[in-house]
């Protein structure tokens, strides 16, 4: 396989790095995440990256530069992961009076909730866990993803019509 290299990053540069790299960028990202999927947005979100960048990326150093918005992105999606896990962690534990049926369509509807969640875009997701497991305001949420808060608007709106869609759930 030829070595991506030459001297102006230009389209076909950038063509060429990505017919060369992506396979192995999406597996890199796959074997620390083990989510398929999650590993293929990410590694499409790295390249993005660089296009966007490709002025201050030489092509020598772009397989570096690649790798290691890789490792950061994936990085940043075990932090969310982890969020979400201290979200469930932190539902109200049950009390021993309460009904055992009560307990299971709990758990089923913890589960379902979860499942929503991770079924929200990641731009939904993101802003959705930010404003409530953070508790961050939609302008300091504008700030840490360098969006407006009218992008973190449209995305929470979004996020909120496709919990109620699927959370029309009934316990």
């Amino acid at each position: 396989m030829e070595e991506f290299g030459g001297g102006t990053f230009g389209l076909s540069e950038f063509r060429q790095l990505f017919d060369q790299y992506f396979k192995q960028v999406k597996n890199f990202i796959y074997y620390k995440l083990g989510d398929v999927d999650a590993a293929e947005d990410i590694a499409q979100e790295c390249f993005v990256k660089v296009w966007e960048n490709r002025q201050k990326v030489k092509p020598e150093s772009a397989k570096s530069y690649l790798y290691t918005i890789a490792n950061n992105l994936t990085i940043n999606q075990l932090k969310r992961q982890k969020v979400i896990l201290k979200f469930l962690s932190r539902r109200p534990k049950l009390e021993h009076n309460e009904n055992p049926e009560f307990a299971m369509q709990l758990e089923e509807f913890s589960l379902h909730l979860q499942k929503a969640v991770s079924n929200l875009s990641e731009k939904q997701r993101i802003v959705f866990l930010m404003n409530r497991i953070d508790s961050l305001t939609y302008a300091e949420i504008a700030t840490r993803l360098g969006i407006s808060v009218k992008a973190v608007e449209k995305r929470m709106t979004g996020a909120l019509m496709s919990l109620r869609e699927t959370i029309s759930y009934k316990i």
